[in-house]
């Protein structure tokens, strides 16, 4: 036993020679990911709580994080995440429904604790139903192995519901590819979760040859933006995929519809509740168990070339947009396209080129809450002159060391440029510019 021990911890999760790894725990996975950003000067002819500061801004934000898993039987797998945030977003991640720093995801509100925190805590069962086996690489929240195409899923305690839905190989992770939350999610999709983008629930799958379907159940923050969650009985998200993949290597769409049922407010309710008392509109302040928001995506990504390093995506969302955004961000329709170039067309087969649009619109009560003073936890220009949110963001991924082995390191080093116009759906703010940097690391 005790060598065992010595060989786990010497080779930090990889492999000993003719043992079973996933039978004893391991260290799956670590990064860290440092984002410098910089807002420019935009013309803001007024302010109101939630604008951008239309003097500019520079931030920084640190993440750190450490993926475990275990196998202690055949088709049943635990994981342990556990991250610690640092810094916060420009302009207080406040201004914009598409913010430009995807690792600002809630992390960087003001009063949350910036110690270690578990991120993820949850089981993972399988069962095979047949069909070809598939070889599984070590990686964050999986453990190295094989697994049958056909086959039945459950995962429950606490997860990120966006590593199972929605997901892109193309736009899908702020750490890696797109920063802006726009070109990694569907932003008209209020997915559950608390302040640090985390939440409690399960998920089932049934995965066949050419396509998938999930269906999950979460838990919702007691209020809009908040930390603590609710139970399942009184608020819960429910989450509904259906994956499409006609042919090998070929492309891949998605299908999401989302209910949510919460103590949310309702925008016109709060429209005339202000009109009465002759106030600004305050959706909270209307808040009511039992109300709902729906809402439906789709996700599609297009392999082109060189293996699918060079390739397209695209997405388009909208929920009812009656009750007030609860989680995300503030969007009710969107749509985001983009493109991957692989660099193994300059000789950097490691490297990547991305670029991406996004609209964003809201829905008509949504705007006169907005118009007539309200704010919700992202937007509040004090009025509003509505145009639609529009984002263009490109990205450069340079691989600066990949060490692979027993030990797999890589380095990224990602300058990325961001151009929004009618920030906050205001045309009479903006445009502004983001200029960044990040650098990753990853084990």
């Amino acid at each position: 036993m005790a060598g065992r021990l010595l060989c786990l911890l010497a080779a930090a999760g990889a492999a000993c020679a003719g043992e079973d790894d996933s039978r004893w725990p391991q260290l799956l996975a670590a990064q860290y990911t440092y984002i410098l950003q910089q807002q420019s000067t935009l013309r803001s002819p007024y302010q109101g709580p939630l604008s951008l500061d239309p003097r500019g801004d520079t931030q920084a934000t640190h993440t750190v994080g450490f993926y475990g898993g275990w196998a202690p039987l055949n088709g049943a797998e635990l994981y342990l995440d556990t991250e610690k945030f640092m810094g916060a977003g420009v302009s207080g991640a406040t201004g914009l429904a598409g913010l430009t720093n995807g690792d600002v995801v809630r992390q960087g509100v003001v009063g949350l604790k910036k110690q270690f925190y578990i991120a993820r805590a949850f089981a993972h069962f399988v069962y095979p139903l047949g069909g070809e086996q598939l070889p599984l690489e070590r990686a964050q929240d999986q453990l190295p192995g094989v697994v049958a195409t056909r086959r039945l899923e459950l995962k429950a305690g606490r997860m990120a519901v966006n590593d199972d839905f929605d997901r892109n190989r193309y736009a899908g992770s702020p750490r890696t590819q797109f920063l802006n939350w726009s070109l990694w999610a569907n932003t008209a999709w209020d997915f559950a979760a608390n302040t640090r983008g985390y939440t409690d629930g399960f998920m089932l799958a049934w995965f066949e040859l050419r396509w998938a379907l999930r269906f999950g159940l979460y838990r919702m923050p007691l209020f809009a933006n908040g930390q603590t969650l609710e139970t399942l009985a009184r608020a819960n998200s429910a989450d509904l995929e259906l994956t499409l993949t006609p042919v090998a290597e070929g492309p891949i769409v998605r299908l999401l519809a989302y209910r949510n049922r919460g103590r949310m407010g309702d925008y016109r309710a709060a429209l005339e509740r202000a009109a009465m008392l002759g106030v600004l509109p305050n959706v909270a302040a209307d808040d009511r168990d039992g109300r709902h928001k729906t809402g439906f995506g789709l996700n599609a990504e297009l392999p082109v070339a060189d293996e699918g390093a060079t390739g397209l995506f695209l997405r388009l969302g909208a929920d009812d947009g009656a009750t007030e955004s609860f989680i995300f961000t503030e969007v009710d329709r969107q749509l985001s396209l983009g493109a991957q170039l692989g660099g193994i067309r300059w000789r950097r087969p490691a490297d990547v080129f991305g670029a991406g649009l996004t609209l964003h619109g809201l829905a008509g009560v949504h705007r006169d809450y907005l118009a007539a003073g309200g704010t919700g936890f992202l937007l509040g220009d004090g009025r509003l002159n509505y145009a639609h949110e529009q984002i263009l963001e490109t990205y450069y991924r340079a691989q600066l060391f990949d060490a692979v082995g027993s030990f797999k390191i890589r380095l990224q080093l990602s300058p990325d440029i961001q151009y929004v116009r009618n920030p906050g759906y205001n045309a009479d703010r903006g445009p502004v510019w983001f200029y960044g940097v990040r650098l990753h690391l990853e084990y």
